[in-house]
């Protein structure tokens, strides 16, 4: 039985697909079913040692982008579309060689050559919208899927009621569990200091660094910070800080990673006291840690979902909602401060966290493709 996965070139898009085949495997083995053979097709294999790690084989394709703007994006599209064309011609041969079962589609550009192979071929499509607001290519891969799963409730109304289920966001099992015993020792942290947790997102993010690091010589008197800043920018958030806590007590409180592994990522999550992130697929990450939250969307003319997902996890009552034009060193000081010190508060965003969070989100959307592949597999 073969299962193809495609989607965009972010964790967002990859790391549920990492889950959703995590649980098609224990399916397997529950079911008795001989061994699947799973496929991962886009523009890039995105992290090739985590498909290796889970038997996924990477297809590659290619696939343009097309931008909101005008001006010179206009030209950018035009060359994108041939780029798309021929994305989709390779797809079409390469789908038809390994003709799946199933193919499964996360969202983004990346995953339109794939999906419209599957449409030409009629192989059976499902697909996963992460938004609340979904993408030009769900919303068109919408229109043919079998099945159609949804991260957030706002988002069924944009598909066909028979055909959409409202599963939650498909989180890695090891992310999902915090490790506390022994965090503190593995990031030296200081004992009975609250830990802020910083995620912009793996390449990090500007608005929120700049943030935090000018008014890092308030925050570190009072909280360890754990700041994922981006690859791009670490040499700028140590030297900015070096200068920034020359001459305080408490320099060593502030943290600044590149990128959190896995390990580095439960540890601090098992410490945090509150979590400051973006509005994307971490949201669900941090729901899934029971963690109060700051969430910060990105700017809506660079996002348009984010501020959607942003306000519709902030109705759940398990975060506040700063907006980028709002953000400022003292108001996010002031945030920071409320939710460590106000016990109420923390208690009842935890007890909403935990409730927005899905656990079975993974094992109810494999559970579908497998019966569709099962289904199909009978009809060939």
């Amino acid at each position: 039985m073969r299962i193809l996965f495609t989607g965009g070139g972010t964790g967002g898009h990859f790391y549920p697909i990492i889950s959703i085949a995590e649980e098609l495997n224990k399916l397997a083995k529950e079911k008795r079913l001989l061994e699947l053979e799973l496929f991962f097709m886009s523009s890039s294999p995105y992290n090739s040692g985590v498909l290796f790690e889970h038997g996924i084989i990477y297809k590659k394709n290619s696939a343009g982008k097309l931008r909101r703007s005008g001006g010179i994006y206009f030209i950018r599209n035009f060359f994108d579309l041939f780029k798309t064309l021929w994305g989709t011609l390779v797809s079409v041969v390469q789908v038809y060689r390994l003709y799946p079962d199933v193919v499964f589609g996360k969202g983004g550009y990346a995953s339109f050559p794939a999906l419209l192979a599957a449409r030409i071929l009629r192989i059976p499509v499902v697909i996963h919208e992460s938004d609340t607001r979904p993408g030009k290519v769900n919303l068109w891969a919408g229109k043919f899927a079998q099945r159609i799963a949804v991260s957030y409730k706002d988002a069924a109304k944009y598909f066909p009621e028979a055909r959409v289920a409202y599963t939650g966001q498909p989180v890695r099992k090891e992310i999902a569990m915090p490790i506390t015993k022994g965090a503190r020792e593995f990031l030296h942290l200081e004992e009975n200091v609250p830990v802020v947790l910083i995620l912009g997102g793996s390449q990090g993010a500007h608005k929120i660094n700049d943030a935090v690091l000018s008014g890092l010589k308030t925050l570190v008197a009072k909280y360890s910070i754990i700041h994922q800043v981006g690859p791009k920018n670490l040499y700028e958030a140590k030297a900015t800080s070096e200068a920034v806590l020359y001459d305080s007590p408490h320099k060593d409180r502030y943290k600044p990673y590149d990128y959190l592994n896995t390990l580095a990522m439960r540890m601090a999550a098992g410490v945090a006291s509150v979590v400051i992130s973006r509005a994307g697929s971490t949201i669900f990450e941090v729901a899934s840690w029971g963690v109060p939250s700051i969430i910060i969307p990105i700017n809506e003319k660079i996002s348009h979902d984010q501020r959607t997902n942003a306000f519709a996890y902030a109705r759940s009552g398990a975060c506040e909602v700063i907006e980028e034009a709002n953000l400022t060193p003292t108001i996010l000081a002031s945030e920071i401060e409320r939710l460590v010190t106000n016990q109420e508060t923390r208690s009842k965003m935890q007890a909403a966290a935990k409730a927005f969070h899905k656990p079975e989100a993974a094992r109810l959307v494999a559970e579908e493709i497998l019966k569709i592949a099962l289904e199909h597999e009978v009809e060939k």
